[in-house]
């Protein structure tokens, strides 16, 4: 679908811009561009279901330009990765991301089309959603748990939304929130170029933040957190999001130095220096152990991957899939073990020197990276009387609250009912899907009934180029329409009849299409693609409700 895009000028402060275009031109799901000298902006004019509204081109999370994603029910979806817009006002509706575009006021007079604003919101790509400050007669506590992405997102939807309470952020972390899924693609990135927001932004908006703080258990009975630092604290309500710790391998000489896992700016950014002109061997063949692979490539010496698939990706995106990727990983001068497992990391002096593989092989290697899952941090409840699974995942219903009234979950160790699997519990551990629980747990919060359809975005940024997927489930079959060996695809996940995910290379905005349909609580079947008259042969057949 595509959209009504006008490239307009920059105006003064508070003035009408010159005429951008006639309302005749203006068709929805027609794209217009017109030119004008000198510009300094570029904005979109979009008409949806006969009204015009202005917005700015480029989606808040990275910047993709919004004229190539999906228009549909009052919505712009980025084509990259899912987030979208209200194309009247531009706040952000799903994620990822934090922040709204700039919209504009728009004034139609004798045919002709003209938008009003200042110079600074003209040239702006995104801004911050409208939010309230603390009512110092309002004594409700709200306690975050968390510093990750569904923390960081609960904190500024809470303030959006009209939380005027005391709004109070607990993290284990030494830095305020941070953009996470960054830590394996961009390992040079320090943990102030990460960050989501300013110390400044926190403290303009009443949000108290303990850092480096844990929490060590909860007494929902009397309302209260034990932390680590010996202090407690009251609540009235809480959200405990404490996200994973890495999953160790489990075998000797894993704590020698230079063995790493992946999970704070420090993480990254050792792993970075130490890597250079180094032999590394990178466990996990998924999204972090690829990621780091590709992004010490051209650093290392040497970068081995051992995996215990017959591919990378094999679980998530299938073998042929995974095969293309990892020839294309090779093509990089990566190597890959396949059908492997760590037996033993031996070192000299404490420090690493070699990896044992399982099958007696053994790898010099001067740095290790560990990249084959976490686990949740809920330990702290066990003994409570909050729910908790074998596994150590906490149930929560549609509105993320646990058994325990006033207690909600999410993140990392959330299980919630999700549509695409029927409603039935499942955890995702994925950044966008941690971003939008929030609007599921204000439900509860702010009593207002309304339910988020949550769907499931991730991504991965290997060589410069970007896999975007979603949607969740164990597949029996797989369908890919493009062309697998130039790395430009859509591939469907089939579980029987239905398609429970999508994964695209260089052919946006499949994913977002897919992402738009599952908000729609509607199913793209199996038979669906193979139908699709389009050549190649199979293509996306997304029957929209625009």
């Amino acid at each position: 679908m595509s959209h009504t895009i006008i490239t307009i000028c920059a105006i003064p402060l508070d003035l009408m811009a010159p005429m951008i275009c006639w309302r005749r031109e203006l068709h929805a799901k027609e794209m217009i561009l017109k030119f004008f000298d000198n510009f300094e902006s570029k904005d979109k004019m979009v008409e949806h279901k006969g009204k015009v509204s202005a917005l700015g081109t480029k989606c808040s999370h990275y910047g993709a330009p919004l004229e190539k994603g999906t228009l549909c029910n009052g919505r712009v979806r980025c084509p990259w990765h899912g987030a979208c817009f209200n194309v009247e006002t531009g706040d952000i509706e799903d994620f990822p991301g934090l922040d709204s575009i700039p919209s504009y006021e728009v004034h139609i007079n004798d045919g002709e089309v003209r938008i009003k604003g200042s110079r600074a919101l003209l040239t702006a790509n995104k801004r911050t959603r409208n939010m309230v400050k603390r009512d110092p007669e309002n004594n409700t506590t709200f306690v975050v748990v968390g510093g990750g992405g569904c923390g960081a997102s609960a904190v500024e939807t809470l303030r959006s939304e009209g939380f005027t309470g005391r709004l109070l952020m607990i993290t284990n972390e030494n830095y305020i929130p941070y953009d996470r899924p960054k830590l394996s693609k961009v390992m040079d990135f320090s943990a102030e170029k990460l960050a989501l927001r300013s110390e400044k932004f926190y403290k303009e908006f009443d949000i108290e933040i303990l850092l480096g703080t844990s929490l060590d258990g909860i007494n929902t009975e009397k309302k209260e957190l034990y932390l680590s630092t010996g202090e407690k604290e009251s609540y009235d309500k809480v959200l405990i999001a404490t996200g994973g710790s890495p999953r160790k391998l489990g075998c000797s000489g894993e704590e020698l130095q230079g063995v790493f896992y992946v999970r704070s700016p420090e993480d990254s950014n050792a792993i970075n220096n130490a890597a250079t002109e180094k032999n590394v061997v990178v466990v996990g063949t998924s999204f972090i152990g690829m990621e780091t692979a590709g992004f010490l490539a051209d650093k290392a010496t040497s970068v081995t991957v051992i995996g215990m698939t017959n591919a990378p990706f094999e679980r998530s995106l299938g073998s042929a899939i995974g095969a293309r990727i990892q020839s294309f990983f090779e093509e990089k001068g990566v190597k890959f073990i396949n059908n492997a497992a760590v037996s033993e990391i031996l070192g000299n002096d404490g420090n690493v020197s070699e990896v044992k593989i399982n099958n007696g092989d053994v790898l010099q290697a001067d740095v290790v990276v560990v990249g084959v899952g976490v686990l949740p941090c809920t330990n702290f409840l066990k003994g409570t009387n909050v729910g908790i699974t074998q596994r150590g995942f906490v149930p929560v219903n549609e509105y993320m609250e646990t058994n325990i009234p006033d207690v909600y979950c999410g993140g990392d160790i959330a299980s919630f009912p999700l549509f695409l699997q029927e409603n039935n519990l499942v955890n995702i551990g994925h950044w966008q899907v941690h971003l939008g629980e929030n609007y599921s747990l204000l439900a509860n919060v702010l009593e207002e009934l309304c339910v988020n359809s949550i769907s499931a975005v991730a991504w991965s940024a290997m060589f410069k180029k970007s896999l975007n997927t979603n949607g969740f489930g164990t597949f029996d079959d797989v369908i890919i329409s493009g062309d697998l060996e130039n790395l430009s695809f859509i591939a469907y996940y089939c579980s029987g009849s239905r398609v429970v995910a999508v994964a695209s290379l260089m052919k946006d905005p499949a994913a977002a299409n897919y992402a738009e349909m599952l908000l729609q609580e509607r199913w793209l079947t199996k038979d669906q693609v193979l139908e699709d008259p389009i050549t190649p042969k199979y293509s996306m057949s997304l029957k929209l409700s625009c």
